[in-house]
């Protein structure tokens, strides 16, 4: 099953120094019914684009919570990783396609990377709430969404730190 880790800048150089995204449980999205049901459609690619974005917004989060230094790059990041079925728990009560995966994944089942490109740091600091757990403006998140995603290969890992 494919998931969308949310992740930062910090994170992501965990994952390529530790080899892997963890620890266990991981907070994830997926393709799940009830994420098809909550876009109203069954179409594979939109769905996947839709658990992206939820990542995308929840990696947003993820970088509330950390230090903010102006010196550090602001970007969202969401890992595209390929885990076992087994390991994949659908969680309802945390959202559309919210899942738990229960383990660690190791760099290897990265598929992919999606990373904020540098013009869109200025929107993901806006978009950051003031207060670490505050809700952030809809509208600054709507308008940082307009910002696409770049996909990155695993083996770009290190290049992207």
């Amino acid at each position: 099953m494919r998931v969308y880790v949310p992740s930062t800048p910090v994170r992501l150089a965990a994952v390529h120094r530790e080899g892997g995204i963890g620890p266990a449980p991981l907070s994830a999205f997926a393709v799940t019914s009830g994420l098809g049901a909550w876009c109203g459609t069954e179409d594979p690619e939109e769905l996947e684009y839709a658990a992206a974005l939820l990542a995308g917004r929840a990696a947003l989060g993820l970088a509330a919570q950390e230090p903010r230094d102006p010196e550090a790059r602001a970007r969202r990041v969401v890992l595209a990783a390929d885990v076992p079925d087994g390991i994949v728990s659908e969680v309802p009560d945390l959202g559309p396609g919210a899942v738990v995966v229960d383990g660690t994944i190791p760099v290897k089942r990265i598929a992919a990377i999606h990373m904020d490109a540098e013009d869109a740091e200025a929107d993901v600091r806006a978009a950051l709430p003031a207060e670490p757990g505050a809700e952030p403006d809809e509208a600054l998140v709507e308008a940082l969404e307009e910002h696409e995603l770049l996909w990155f290969a695993r083996q770009e890992l290190a290049d992207l730190l």
